[in-house]
């Protein structure tokens, strides 16, 4: 008998958070948020599956971390409630990933853009970053009695403001709307500046999510390496055709 060895299901939110993801074998990559997203998940988690893992980039909340800062979650903290990460998994990541932070990181349902409110959501729950797919990963984890991890990596820092523009070039899916981004820029010139350093920014986290593609088969807890990577857009559901929506 021909038996499936165990899968990590892997959350991100960004496409190209995805394409990262895939260097590591026997993960299978949710990309994208909300509820779509979720069912797609939800439905996808069996005894086969022998954990769900957060993974990408975040926006800083602690004014000591720079972009390209690595995250291992202690717990998730979302409207006042906090969920601790598996400590087994966590300790794994650390010891993978040597520098990375061990602190409580903050999921939200809407980006937060602007200082202040990074500076807020710092003081009232102590997480070190923000991110929008870690409280979709320790719901079902909780739900389906699976462990859960966070590793993610500081984008945007907390004292900078993620501008007008850059917003609207996100898409639900996970892709990037360039043109709606320069409709956006075109209006709002005075944006050019920020946008670039937000890319700069994005640019520095993506390195530090890509440097080292052997650490991901560690992280992701990999039970086979010679297993292939399947990616599974928003909205797709195990054993379905990927496709990304439009």
């Amino acid at each position: 008998m021909n038996v499936q060895p165990p899968f990590v299901a892997v959350i991100v939110g960004l496409a190209f958070e995805a394409r990262i993801a895939q260097a590591a074998p026997s993960a299978r990559v949710f990309c994208g948020r909300g509820p779509e997203v979720t069912e797609a998940l939800s439905a996808a988690l069996g005894p086969d599956c022998g954990g769900i893992i957060s993974f990408g980039v975040a926006g800083g909340l602690d004014p000591s971390l720079r972009p390209g800062a690595q995250l291992v979650a202690s717990a998730v903290v979302r409207d006042g409630v906090s969920t601790p990460t598996d400590e087994g998994w966590s300790r794994s990541l650390l010891r993978a990933h040597p520098g990375a932070i061990h602190a409580p990181i903050a999921s939200v349902e809407e980006a937060v853009t602007h200082p202040a409110g990074k500076s807020l959501l710092f003081e009232t729950t102590g997480a070190a970053a923000v991110d929008m797919e870690s409280h979709i990963a320790a719901d079902l984890a909780a739900k389906h009695g699976l462990p859960f991890a966070v590793l993610r990596v500081v984008a945007d820092p907390a004292t900078r403001r993620i501008p007008h523009s850059a917003m609207q070039g996100m898409r639900p899916d996970g892709r990037t709307d360039g043109l709606a981004v320069l409709r956006s820029l075109m209006r709002r010139p005075s944006e050019i500046a920020g946008m670039i350093r937000v890319a700069r920014d994005a640019w520095v986290a993506r390195l530090a999510l890509e440097r080292s593609p052997q650490f991901l088969a560690r992280s992701f807890a990999v039970a086979d390496a010679n297993a292939a990577t399947e990616v599974l857009p928003l909205g797709t559901a195990l054993g379905g055709k990927p496709e990304l929506q439009s």
